[in-house]
């Protein structure tokens, strides 16, 4: 069972992925153009170049983007998870310590789920691992020059 478990991995993680850079680009674009109900919820969106609001937007569209196509994950996946954890500490926490009660909790799951991608990569369906089967070695795979522990 665990074998089988282990093997199903990669594609758990990039299943994992996809809908999290879904969502993740989904609260960017809501609050760059006022799509899925707004920045406000009545369709508003962010000033352009407002801290941190318009900034945070664009890390959420972009990032949650290449997340979900699994291009340049880590490095994607790594600023998204600063400023997740900007928004919780920064915006979240001042009102009250726990995410259940000073409205944290989607920032808080977001920095932990994009810091998980830093550690794991794109898993199986992403674009990094085409790219990188195309250079010789798949993510993952340990190349030749790799020595692998026994």
């Amino acid at each position: 069972m665990t074998g089988r478990l282990n093997s199903a991995q990669p594609y758990a993680i990039g299943l994992f992925r996809i809908v999290i850079g879904l969502l993740f680009a989904c609260h960017g674009a809501s609050s760059l153009f006022g799509v899925l109900g707004g920045a406000d919820g009545n369709g508003g969106t962010v000033d352009a170049g407002t801290w941190p609001g318009w900034y945070a937007a664009v890390i959420q569209l972009v990032g949650g983007t290449l997340v979900l196509l699994g291009l340049g994950t880590r490095a994607a996946a790594f600023i998204a998870s600063g400023s997740m954890a900007y928004a919780y500490f920064k915006v979240h926490q001042p009102e009250a310590l726990w995410p259940m009660e000073n409205g944290g909790e989607a920032s808080a799951i977001f920095c932990w789920a994009m810091l998980l991608f830093v550690f794991t990569g794109s898993g199986a369906f992403g674009l990094d691992r085409l790219f990188a089967s195309r250079g010789g070695s798949e993510e993952g795979k340990p190349s030749e020059r790799t020595p692998v522990a026994a």
